[in-house]
């Protein structure tokens, strides 16, 4: 069977079937991908409900597949289209044919005899580069950019900023051009420093521009000029965009042939078109012979007829038109970008090759190229067609688009700062075509001999490229991170698919180039390539080849779970529901449970372990918190064991816990020293077989429950009121002790020698005399003693004080 070779973005030629068959609900660690919103059936939405309610998720195999546009744009395509509708198809290549010295290839213009022209910056030059990629500089400058170069006849004009010259350079010339040896046609500093010509056009000035009108020499020498495109007409008339203010002058070039119509004479520029932006940033024409200019500011395009009149056309929702293109039917194509509300980028500093440092406010995507950052809302492209109301084509919210040329089968768009070249059809149908080496796209000629191929120019680095037919049409995957070593089944591909093979190669570092295996093909259409945590597909397309989505199956490797932290804190309990109920006058005091590595620049696999677990304070309980991961992705179950000081047997205190926190009655246990061992379990997710465990042993902690024993407490009135008695612990040291007159307030003591260290411990006081004087008859004397675990043992006496 014959099968027509589809356009690399007619989605409408795509085959009408399913995405993948029913095995892509298979459970997955990651994201789920399911069939777009208008396949959705009934039978879908019911596979759906029985997945959710699926219990815990097992270990089994996983399915992890790309069918959009945005997951197969994360591979890397050569001589490969990828639909908007998720397929792979034949489509152009990329050959590089220079990388410039320069940051940026602002402009790029083709010869007549396959050499071809770019304009750079950073450094600014002018290269000429022959049909085997071999450059040599025509001109050199100290501005910052050539923003635009134009060939007519055996002349190319070089526009630079920001001294806002055009200069004429000798196409052919054999010695390099500068500054001083280069015409310059063309002078915005000039202009300023003059009454600007008449224009035909009756364009109103206001605001800034009307002031400049009354002063023109209100601007200084040091203030930026730009010129931002250029073009000739058929009669080689020479119409320069400018920015600062945005105008639009017509310039005669010297022609001792000139027959046309009278204009201003040969080298004196005529102020054309004159509008109340900041900037007009690119020309074309229409196919009425109308000068089309597009503006930044309020994203206006402009149409100006052969007598300067302007009308505006379009008025973009975006403040910057940043390139225009007309197609074979006369619909006008305008790319626009940026927030009308606002600028959100500063003004940018640049010093050229000189000594003096200028300050350039450029349009946001000029600024975007600079400062390698988005601009905000991407960009749209909107279609103008006569009798029509205009329409948005294409919108990408992480691109910025530069340039645009019409084709046969489609618009090219060159965007940043990815460095995507889309194809868009007229139905809004797209296809990413290529991908660059570079972050973006920023200029393109179409090459005379050579019909469907395209030169582009490209920023951050400046390269020169074609575009164009090319024999190997292959795609390769994004990498897929197992988590863990995996083993690799069956790869499953959309039906529909045709004329494609499939290779896979994995490997144990998330580079391919480091140590992988090599590309493999398909055995039985299962995937030979060795087991490995990373894994990677590529697709090699044959004439009229198309392939959808592709799923691959793949089981990782049981991983042992690992407890990463474990900490025990005695006095605190974390179930405090019933404790609270039972404490009188509200809330009790709280305890602060923290991992030692959340007050450090430790890496923790589990994210609960940087937060503090809030506990209730209590003598009586213990708690024991832990951290923990599993590099599956598994559930996890826990079982806690307890071992006492000289003990080699652990004893289960608790098992089936899902939780990663456990408070257990410290009077459960004699008093002492333990550690606590919490082991944790992958057998939710596994078989007994299959299951496996890790664990992590506690550092020593003690366990005292019992108080302290007061004994020998006596109080001799005879002797000053003298008070002694004797405190033991049986685990710990004594901490401190209080007494208490009469039911008063309690009041510190020191045992004998003040050192409180030991378990056993002597006091003897004296009362304060003022505290039992004039106070004859019965006192009671109370006192209270706490080890180092709070517990408090308490014993009192009566005494008498004779009568005086």
């Amino acid at each position: 069977m014959e099968h027509s070779r589809p356009q690399p973005f007619d989605t409408r030629m795509a085959p009408n079937f399913s995405r993948l068959n029913g095995s892509m609900f298979v459970s997955k660690p990651h994201t789920h991908f399911f069939p777009s919103a208008t396949g959705f059936s009934a039978l879908s939405a019911a596979l759906l409900f029985v997945f959710a309610a699926q219990p815990a998720r097992t270990q089994s195999t996983h399915l992890w597949t790309q069918s959009r546009i945005d997951e197969f744009e994360k591979g890397t395509p050569q001589g490969v289209s990828v639909t908007s509708d998720g397929h792979l198809r034949e489509g152009p290549g990329l050959t590089e044919i220079l990388t410039t010295p320069s940051t940026f290839v602002w402009s790029v213009a083709a010869g007549k005899s396959g050499e071809t022209y770019v304009g750079t910056a950073s450094p600014a030059t002018v290269l000429r580069v022959d049909k085997d990629g071999k450059p040599f500089t025509l001109f050199e400058t100290k501005d910052v950019s050539v923003q635009a170069i134009r060939l007519e006849g055996e002349y190319l004009y070089a526009a630079t900023l920001p001294s806002g010259k055009v200069y004429q350079l000798k196409a052919d010339a054999t010695t390099k051009q500068d500054e001083s040896s280069a015409a310059v046609v063309f002078d915005m500093g000039k202009l300023d420093q003059e009454k600007p010509a008449d224009s035909k056009s009756s364009q109103k000035t206001t605001g800034a521009r009307a002031d400049e009108q009354k002063d023109p020499a209100a601007k200084t020498d040091g203030e930026s000029h730009y010129i931002w495109d250029m073009i000739f007409d058929a009669k080689g008339l020479l119409y320069i965009a400018t920015g600062g203010p945005g105008d639009v002058y017509r310039l005669r070039l010297p022609d001792p042939n000139w027959k046309g119509d009278p204009v201003e004479p040969e080298g004196k520029p005529e102020l054309f078109f004159k509008s109340d932006e900041a900037h007009i940033r690119c020309l074309a024409w229409d196919g009425k012979g109308n000068l089309l200019a597009g503006s930044d500011g309020s994203g206006l395009v402009y149409r100006i007829d052969s007598e300067g009149k302007g009308y505006v056309l379009f008025e973009a929702p975006r403040r910057e038109i940043t390139s225009l293109a007309v197609g074979a039917n006369g619909t006008i194509y305008a790319a626009s970008v940026g927030d009308k509300s606002h600028n959100p980028l500063p003004p940018l500093p640049v010093q050229g090759q000189g000594s003096i440092t200028i300050t350039v406010v450029q349009p946001g995507s000029l600024q975007a190229v600079n400062t390698s950052v988005s601009v905000p809302e991407g960009s749209e492209i909107y279609a103008l067609t006569e009798g029509q109301a205009p329409r948005r084509l294409w919108a990408g919210k992480d691109e910025i688009v530069y340039a645009l040329a019409t084709q046969k089968d489609g618009l090219l768009a060159l965007t940043g700062n990815r460095g995507h070249i889309f194809k868009i059809a007229n139905n809004g149908d797209y296809a990413d075509i290529a991908h660059l080496d570079a972050q973006q796209g920023l200029s393109l000629a179409s090459i005379p001999e050579d019909a469907g191929n395209v030169l582009i120019g490209t920023g951050n680095t400046g390269k020169l490229v074609r575009l164009g037919a090319i024999e190997k049409h292959e795609y390769a995957s994004d990498v897929l991170d197992a988590g863990a070593l995996a083993r690799f089944g069956r790869i499953e591909v959309e039906p529909g698919s045709i004329g494609y093979d499939l290779l896979t190669r994995s490997g144990n570092v998330e580079q391919p180039v480091r140590g992988w295996s090599d590309w493999q093909p398909l055995k039985d259409g299962a995937v030979a390539s060795p087991p490995g945590r990373f894994f990677e597909w590529k697709a090699v397309l044959h004439p009229g080849g198309t392939v959808g989505s592709v799923g691959v199956n793949y089981l990782p490797v049981n991983a042992a779970p690992v407890v990463d932290e474990l900490v025990v804190v005695t006095g605190a309990r974390i179930n405090p529901q019933t404790f609270a109920q039972n404490q009188p006058g509200g809330t009790p005091p709280t305890v602060n449970i923290a991992f030692p590595s959340s007050s450090q620049n430790t890496i923790t696999f589990d994210g609960t372990s940087l937060s503090t677990l809030q506990a209730i304070k209590d003598r009586t309980a213990i708690t024991v918190r832990w951290a923990a991961h599993d590099d599956n992705g598994d559930d996890l179950l826990y079982a806690l064991y307890l071992r006492g000081d000289g003990e080699s047997v652990w004893r289960l205190l608790k098992d089936q816990v899902t939780d990663k926190a456990y408070s257990f009655d410290a009077t459960l246990i004699p008093d002492g020293g333990y550690q606590i061992k919490v082991v944790a379990s992958d057998s939710p997710s596994h078989t007994p077989v299959d299951a496996l465990t890790g664990d992590k042993i506690s550092e020593r902690f003690e366990v005292d429950t019992t108080p302290p024993v007061v004994s020998g407490l006596k109080a001799i009135a005879e002797a000053g009121s003298r008070v002694t008695f004797e405190a033991e612990d049986a685990f710990s040291a004594i901490a401190h002790a209080e007494y208490s007159l009469d039911a008063g307030p309690w009041q510190f003591i020191d045992p004998v020698g003040q050192l409180s260290d030991s378990k056993q411990e002597h006091y003897d006081f004296h009362l304060p005399a003022k505290s039992v004087e004039d106070k004859p008859g019965e006192h009671l004397i109370t006192v209270r003693v706490y080890d180092r675990h709070d517990n408090i043992g308490v014993a009192k006496a009566v005494f008498t004080i004779p009568a005086k």
